[in-house]
């Protein structure tokens, strides 16, 4: 079993507990305005990776995560685009003891019977998910990503019914998610989900914006600039008031 491999990130430390082994797989649907890796986008590109080349390597990093409590996080692009590779890779990891993440946007979420056995199967060899959710305003998030959010609502709640422990993460940008009315909507949204362990909010930044430009790309959100450090706040205030109610 092979996957489509971007990157590999050996010594992570914002992608999940402890020091993570990070793969970003290849090939996504979304197209975030503010994605700091287009070059994931494309699918049947990146290089082809088996399982067993992947945990051989990740064996070396074993002591660091049982030393900080870290383990395998599966980044992308998307990973969810390749279920029955993940499901090897992550049944040869539980062998070993090693603690397993996804990172995902849910792009791809169908209710389709192979799809929903695969990630069923999937979930069972799985400890944690960063649900990242870009915006609670469907129309607004067509706008950022090229698509609805309905299939990712769904798959947080989906989620959420089968009691997989979830961090939620959200990108603040300016003009576009960065108003109050949207941090509340999303807010209320989270309060209906009743596996959420963490929210994180993550500031938006320009630091990929060179690899729009080298792959011919217009970066529409140039005249954007990062939150301030207050908007920051305001947001993580607003979106952990979960915690509070819990």
């Amino acid at each position: 079993m092979k996957g489509r491999i971007h990157s590999v990130e050996t010594c992570g430390t914002v992608d999940g507990p402890g020091l993570r082994y990070v793969i970003f797989t290849q090939g996504c649907l979304l197209r975030c305005q503010f994605c700091h890796n287009p070059d994931t986008w494309k699918i049947n590109q990146g290089k082809e990776m088996s399982v067993e080349e992947i945990v051989n390597d990740i064996k070396d990093y074993l002591p660091f995560f049982q030393s900080t409590g870290g383990g395998v996080t599966v980044s992308g692009g998307e990973p969810l685009l390749q279920l029955e590779f993940l499901i090897e890779l992550f049944k040869e990891l539980k062998k070993i003891g090693v603690h397993t993440t996804i990172d995902s946007s849910g792009g791809c979420f169908s209710r389709s019977p192979r799809f929903m056995k695969n990630l069923e199967e999937l979930l069972t060899y799985t400890d944690l998910v960063l649900l990242d959710l870009k915006h609670i305003d469907p129309v607004r998030h067509k706008e950022l990503t090229g698509m609805s959010n309905e299939h990712i609502i769904d798959l947080a709640n989906y989620l959420s019914e089968k009691q997989v422990p979830v961090w939620i993460r959200h990108v603040l940008v300016p003009t576009i998610s960065d108003y109050d009315e949207y941090l509340h909507g999303l807010s209320d949204f989270i309060q209906t989900l009743t596996n959420v362990e963490r929210i994180e909010v993550l500031p938006y930044h320009k630091l990929g914006v060179y690899k729009w430009e080298s792959l011919g790309l217009e970066y529409k959100l140039a005249n954007v600039e990062p939150p301030s450090q207050e908007r920051v706040e305001n947001a993580e205030a607003i979106l952990n008031r979960t915690k509070v109610l819990q």
